[in-house]
């Protein structure tokens, strides 16, 4: 789900949350195993970006290829996967 969620372009922690509904306790756990994995890699906004919103720094996180593999793996597995929706804007680091 969180694959999915990153690759429909829900990609910051929160709103991976929103997006699958799972809890933060789940959410940002996964997101450092997907890390380690090499699944998904993530980079930092700028400082002067999260400035000017007068908000803390968010983690952007990108599928890797291997990633891209292991989604369509998934949807292939569990075709309900695919009911979660792209998100319409999606936010750039």
């Amino acid at each position: 789900m969180i694959l999915q969620a990153i690759g429909a372009g829900y990609i910051y922690g929160y709103t991976v949350m929103e997006a699958t509904g799972l809890p933060s306790g789940t959410v940002y756990p996964a997101l450092r195993r997907l890390e380690r994995e090499q699944l998904i890699r993530s980079q930092w906004e700028r400082q002067a970006i999260a400035d000017a919103a007068l908000r803390p720094p968010r983690k952007y996180f990108k599928l890797t290829a291997d990633g891209g593999t292991a989604l369509e793996t998934s949807r292939q597995r569990y075709p309900l996967l695919a009911k979660l929706e792209p998100k319409q804007e999606v936010h750039k680091a």
